[in-house]
């Protein structure tokens, strides 16, 4: 019986023995393999470094990736302005040489067309250069008569010339082509009295004259003015804290007897009013009905800009973990990450987002899907190392 006790003894011990060898050796295979006693051997999705999916995979999920664009956060300044004419509509009517106003065909206020005859004009030098031009036009008709086998290269080369110098000048000194030809046709020099129309180069409305029946007038001296009304600009002074705010291309509202015309802003003062300290912002405003009259006070309403370093993105685009909120990316070499971000707020299923690079590329659709793949990834690695260590 003593015999038999031993021999139970000893083998309890033995059994003891190699548990707590077994037990030892797991520990250290666990600890070898990055784990803390007692913990999970599941891996965070999050930790792991990134994945790389196939195209196939991008599109069977349907992943998008867009490149994120800050924000832009609009608000309006309002300011006083006033009514200008719009000067690339306004055409002056002015004569190149010094002429005599002979008779009117409009009066104020006028609706006139394009190439509309404006005021006559009586001039010496025209009377001189539309003689020149009926006597080279004479010469230039014998010399094509004759051709070139019966005159010589020369004459047919100076007849041509002096034919097309004569024109040009009748041209620069106020003729139009009809006016031209007309005096041409009628191979009459009678017709070469020096009188001819000065016309109307823009269609639109007569704004103002300066001039008298008879009055001799200077080159440059401006008989008539005529605009087009139905597009004007407004300028409004702003305070030059909000200038760079404001950029080509943003909308306005101009408000008139109680009425709202929509604008758009075409240029910016850059030169400060040293007195108020404030800058010119010129707008543009369709005026169809003529609504507006140039010098009118009206309000405008500018839509200001500032460029914020936010960006909205699909709420499904934001995920949660441990930390906070996370995003998943794309790098330059196609690897998907995640990216650690600040959620700001949603609104109508947008998340407002910082704490990220303008440009990153971000997974805006399927981005769930991403993220699984990256825990299957990493479920994978912890199998393959476990597997190693067994070896």
């Amino acid at each position: 019986m003593k015999i038999k006790a031993l021999f139970l003894l000893l083998l309890i011990n033995g059994m003891v023995l190699n548990a707590a060898n077994t037990y030892a050796e797991n520990i250290q295979n666990e600890n070898s393999n990055g784990l803390a006693v007692g913990g999970s051997s599941e891996m965070n999705p999050d930790e792991v470094n990134g994945i790389i999916l196939t195209q196939e995979q991008i599109q069977a999920a349907g992943i998008i990736v867009e490149p994120l664009q800050s924000e832009i956060i609009h608000s309006v300044v309002k300011a006083p302005g006033v009514v200008y004419f719009n000067t690339y509509k306004t055409a002056s009517i002015t004569p190149r040489i010094s002429a005599q106003v002979m008779d009117c065909h409009v009066v104020l206020g006028e609706k006139v067309r394009v190439g509309q005859a404006i005021v006559t004009l009586s001039s010496v030098e025209m009377a001189e250069a539309q003689g020149a031009l009926l006597v080279a036009d004479q010469e230039w008709k014998r010399v094509k008569k004759l051709g070139r086998k019966q005159v010589s290269e020369s004459r047919y080369t100076q007849a041509d010339n002096d034919f097309s110098l004569a024109r040009v000048k009748v041209k620069a000194y106020g003729m139009t082509d009809s006016q031209i030809s007309e005096v041409l046709n009628s191979e009459d020099f009678s017709k070469a009295n020096g009188m001819f129309d000065l016309v109307a180069t823009r269609g639109g409305t007569v704004l103002s004259e300066n001039y008298i029946l008879g009055q001799i007038v200077e080159p440059g001296h401006e008989l008539i003015r005529i605009t087009n009304e139905s597009s004007l600009w407004v300028v409004a002074n702003v305070p030059s804290s909000t200038t760079n705010k404001i950029h080509i291309g943003n909308n306005a509202r101009i408000y008139f007897d109680g009425q709202v015309f929509p604008s758009k802003v075409i240029q910016l003062n850059h030169a400060l009013d040293e007195v108020t300290q404030t800058s010119g912002i010129r707008m543009a405003v369709e005026n169809a009905h003529e609504t507006l009259q140039p010098g009118m006070f009206v309000d405008t309403q500018i839509e200001a800009s500032t460029k914020l370093n936010i960006f909205a993105v699909p709420e499904s685009a934001v995920l949660r973990n441990d930390s906070g909120w996370i995003v998943m990316i794309q790098t330059e070499s196609g690897e998907f990450k995640s990216q650690q971000v600040v959620l700001e707020r949603v609104s109508h299923g947008r998340a407002i987002i910082r704490g990220i690079k303008e440009f990153t590329n971000d997974v805006v659709k399927a981005s769930s899907f991403v993220r699984s793949e990256m825990a299957k990834n990493g479920i994978r690695n912890t199998s393959s190392s476990k597997a190693m260590l067994n070896k």
